[in-house]
């Protein structure tokens, strides 16, 4: 049986009064969030400026309008249907609505763009309409690193690739955007471990040795510079494992060496199989500041414990890193002596691994089984 329910005049207006009331109340609540930029809104609702016809989400970085010139819009949809068209910064329609990593993901894209300009914090501000300190503070909430930072590692990434790839230092310099030999030389000391030229040469004045054992993962390749343990990796075979070692050093002068190995290889299987690693294992290992923090980590995680991604980048202080943490874990460059391994995701879900899920998953178990 069906109703209609019939107002009189008097309780129609008081509810329309009641919906205004109401109305104006959001509309003040989402004026206040576009005020302050509150990313915790982005996807609730759009602001659109009829000064310039464009639509944007709360925490937009453009300079704000004035209020007269603001009609909000539950959807993008709506604000199209009404004429407007979507902020090309900060993205609107974007899937997740998250408003500061779509704006710190355009800044990396530009950063990739203009490695060979110079690229200050008050250039960056201006390109993308914040204050310097404002955006140094969003860029390192969402990736855990400074623009600075992120441009030195694009460099170095794409320096490393031209030198791999032959090309003469020269060449490689300038196409990677440093402006000169003496700065290259000043930013490269530390992360390549060696000259540019060195490096480009595979190494070949710092004599790689390396050995092969047999783990409980599979075959397992230990390399090492004179000055400690440079790669740990697994595969199938030891093909494989000596193509990968050329792979990062194509002219190194690689010599198997299993005797002066013999330790370093007895500690890593120990460490596998239960026992405690050995505290003083040396490692020549390159890394950002922010790798190290993420690896020194992990390195404290209890064998047969884990932690989420997102414990280890609350641990070091930058909650909101998780997916630069996830990146750090997918370079480490030296497997069990620093137990990526042992990161997985919230959920409980393994997530990555680089050499493999299945290794992961019996890593796992192993230790799970060795601390029962």
């Amino acid at each position: 049986m069906t109703t209609n329910a019939i107002l009189n005049p008097k309780e129609a207006t008081e509810m329309a009064r009641s919906k205004q009331s109401r109305d104006e109340d959001n509309q003040s609540l989402y004026w206040q969030a576009v005020l302050a930029r509150d990313a915790s809104q982005d996807g609730r609702f759009v602001f659109a400026v009829s000064s310039t016809g464009v639509y944007c989400r709360p925490s937009c970085a453009a300079r704000r309008p004035r209020r007269e010139n603001v009609t909000f819009f539950g959807k993008p949809d709506q604000a199209e249907h009404a004429g407007y068209r979507a902020c090309l910064r900060c993205r609107p329609k974007a899937a997740g609505g998250n408003g500061p990593t779509e704006t710190v993901r355009a800044m990396c894209r530009y950063i990739e763009q203009h490695l060979d300009e110079p690229l200050t914090l008050a250039r960056l501000g201006s390109e993308f309409h914040q204050s310097p300190f404002h955006l140094q503070r969003t860029f390192k909430s969402v990736l855990g690193i400074t623009p600075r930072a992120y441009a030195d590692s694009c460099r170095m990434n794409q320096l490393k690739g031209n030198l791999r790839a032959g090309h003469s230092v020269t060449r490689s310099m300038y196409d990677a955007g440093y402006s000169s030999s003496s700065r290259l030389y000043e930013r490269t000391a530390s992360q390549l471990g060696m000259t540019p030229d060195k490096y480009r040469r595979g190494a070949i004045a710092a004599p790689i040795r390396y050995t092969f054992a047999d783990s409980p993962l599979g075959r397992m390749l230990i390399a090492a510079t004179d000055k400690g343990i440079c790669a740990i990796q697994f595969a199938n075979s030891d093909g494989e494992l000596e193509q990968g070692l050329r792979h990062e050093f194509p002219f190194a002068n690689r010599r198997r060496d299993d005797h002066a190995m013999q330790a370093w290889k007895t500690d890593l299987l120990r460490q596998m199989r239960g026992q405690r690693l050995n505290a003083a294992l040396p490692l020549d290992i390159q890394a950002t500041a922010f790798q190290r923090r993420v690896w020194s980590q992990l390195q404290s995680i209890p064998f047969g414990a884990t932690r989420s991604y997102a414990a280890v980048a609350k641990a070091i202080g930058q909650p909101t890193a998780t997916r630069a943490v996830a990146r750090a874990c997918a370079t480490n460059p030296v497997a069990v002596a620093i137990p990526c391994h042992r990161v997985v995701r919230k959920s409980g879900d393994m997530g990555g691994y680089r050499w493999g899920i299945d290794r992961k998953k019996a890593l796992l178990e192993l230790e799970s089984s060795r601390t029962v």
